[in-house]
C-alpha cells in the first residue's frame, strides 16, 4: 500500500503545484502588463505656453505616482517627429490641428482637443492693416519644426504674402517678440495660446499692434481645422480701450496625442489631468468646453471615447491609478481563472478514484467470468486451470499498490477470490 499512498500523495501535491504554477504565471502576467511609472511628454520650447502646460501635467501626474519627463521641442512638427519615433521614448505630446492625419501617422491616437492656439499677426504701429502693408517688410514666421511656421506658410501661400514681403525669418515666439519690439523685424506670425507669456507681453508692448485676420470665414471653409475667434475690443486694457475694435483671429485647436500602444491606465490619468487643467473658462472658451471628444486628423483612442461617454473608471475614483489598475487586472484575470480551475481540480480526485476503482473492478470481472464458467460447466470444468487463474488473481491482488483508503475494497476482493476458491474445491 505504501507505493499506492505515495502515488496518491504525488497526484495530490502535483495538483496543488499545478494550481500554484498557473496562478503564479497569471500573477507574473499581471505584473508585466501593469502600466509604467514614467512617461515622456513632448511640449514646446522652454518658457513657452505649451512647456508651462507640461509642468502642470507633471505636477498632477506626480500625485498619481507617475514621473513625467518633459521633452522641450521647437513645436508641433518636432513633437510629431518624436511621437512617431518609438526610440525617442516620447509617448504623449501636444499636436496642433492640421499637422497630420491618422493615415499619415497610424501609430498615434488622440485624447481629444484641449485648447485653441490662435495665429497672431503682430506688427509695428507704423505699418498699416492688410496684406499689402507687408510689402517689402521683414516678417518672422516661426522656427523650423514648429506648427506655427507650417500654418503661417499655408496662410502666406494662400494670400501670396510670400511673394511681396522683403525678408522672411524664422524666430521662435520669444525671440520674435524681442526682435519686433526692438525694431529688427516689422511683423511676426506667432501661434500660441492666449495665456502665453509671450502673447501677454507683446500685447502690452508700446509700438506694437495686433492685426485682424481678413476673410476669416473663407479660411475656415478652406481649412476645416481652423476656427474663427474674436478678441473683444478693450479686453487687453479697458481704460485705454485696447484693442480699439474687435480683432478676428484664426486658430487651430491643439490635441493631446499619444502613441497607440500607451497603456490604457496612463491614458485615463492624462485625461483626468487634461480635465483639471483645460476645463476652466477663458477668453476664447467656456467652462467645460475642453477637453473635447474631437478628432482633428488623428482618431480618438478607445479609452478617450469611453472617458467622454462614461467618465473615469470606477476604481480610479477611490484608488491611485496604479492600485486601481492592479485590482482591475486581478478581477479580470485571476477571478475567471479561479472559476475555470475550480471545477477542474475538483474533478481530479474523482478521476483518480475512478482509476483506482477500475483496477479493482477488472479483477471482479475476471471473478465473474470464472463463476460463469463454473455454472456452465458443472462437473466437467477444469478445476486445476481455474485454480491456477484464481491463484494468479490472488497474486495480482496482493501486488496491487493502492492507497490505504482502498484497503477495504481490496480486502473484499481477496475475500471473494477465497470464496470462489472454496466453492471450486467443493466441486472437485
Amino acid at each position: 500500500m505504501i507505493a499506492g499512498d505515495y502515488a496518491y500523495g504525488f497526484w495530490r501535491y502535483l495538483s496543488i503545484a499545478g494550481a500554484l504554477a498557473i496562478f503564479l504565471g497569471a500573477g507574473a502576467f499581471i505584473m508585466a502588463t501593469l502600466p509604467p511609472r514614467e512617461l515622456v511628454m513632448a511640449t514646446g520650447a522652454e518658457g513657452s505656453a505649451n512647456y508651462e502646460l507640461g509642468i502642470r501635467y507633471r505636477e498632477i501626474l506626480a500625485k498619481e505616482g507617475v514621473k513625467l519627463q518633459l521633452q522641450p521641442t521647437s513645436g508641433s512638427l518636432e513633437n510629431l517627429k518624436y511621437l512617431r519615433d518609438p526610440r525617442s521614448r516620447v509617448s504623449v505630446g501636444f499636436i496642433q490641428g492640421g499637422t497630420t492625419t491618422g493615415k499619415e501617422a497610424p501609430e498615434l491616437e488622440s485624447l481629444g482637443t484641449i485648447f485653441y492656439e490662435p495665429l497672431w499677426l503682430f506688427r509695428r504701429s507704423e505699418i498699416g492693416e492688410g496684406v499689402q502693408a507687408l510689402r517689402g517688410r521683414r516678417l518672422s514666421i516661426g522656427a523650423e519644426g514648429s506648427g506655427g511656421r507650417a500654418l503661417a506658410l499655408q496662410i502666406m501661400q494662400r494670400t501670396r504674402i510670400d511673394s511681396i514681403v522683403g525678408e522672411i525669418s524664422g524666430y521662435a515666439p520669444q525671440a520674435a517678440a524681442e526682435k519686433l519690439v526692438a525694431g529688427d523685424i516689422d511683423a511676426a506670425f506667432i501661434v500660441t495660446a492666449w495665456e502665453s507669456p509671450v502673447v501677454q507681453s507683446i500685447l502690452n508692448a508700446k509700438g506694437i499692434e495686433l492685426s485682424s485676420a481678413q476673410r476669416a470665414d473663407a479660411f475656415v471653409a478652406i481649412y476645416p481645422f481652423l476656427h474663427k475667434l474674436v478678441l473683444p475690443a478693450g479686453v487687453i486694457d479697458l481704460l485705454a480701450n485696447r484693442p480699439p475694435a474687435d480683432v478676428v483671429l484664426l486658430a487651430p485647436k491643439a490635441s493631446l496625442v499619444v502613441r497607440a500602444d500607451l497603456h490604457s491606465a496612463l491614458q485615463y490619468v492624462l485625461l483626468n489631468a487634461a480635465a483639471e487643467i483645460h476645463s476652466q473658462p477663458g477668453i476664447f472658451q467656456k467652462a467645460g468646453e475642453f477637453p473635447a471628444a474631437e478628432s482633428i486628423g488623428i482618431p480618438l483612442s478607445q479609452e478617450a471615447q469611453r472617458y467622454y461617454k462614461t467618465g473615469r473608471p470606477f476604481l480610479q475614483g477611490y484608488l491611485p491609478f496604479w492600485g486601481a489598475t492592479l485590482v482591475e487586472k486581478v478581477v479580470v484575470v485571476l477571478l475567471p481563472l479561479a472559476a475555470l480551475l475550480f471545477p477542474v481540480f475538483k474533478f481530479l480526485p474523482q478521476t483518480y478514484d475512478w482509476m483506482m476503482q477500475l483496477r479493482i473492478r477488472r479483477l471482479y470481472d475476471e471473478i465473474r467470468s470464472i463463476e460463469s464458467e463454473m455454472n456452465a460447466g458443472g462437473r466437467k470444468i477444469d478445476v486445476s486451470a481455474l485454480n491456477a487463474k484464481l491463484d494468479l488473481m490472488d497474486q495480482r491482488a496482493n501486488q496491487m499498490q493502492l492507497p490505504n483508503v482502498y484497503a477495504s475494497s481490496l480486502y473484499t476482493l481477496r475475500s471473494h477470490i477465497d470464496l470462489v476458491r472454496t466453492r471450486l474445491a467443493a466441486m472437485a
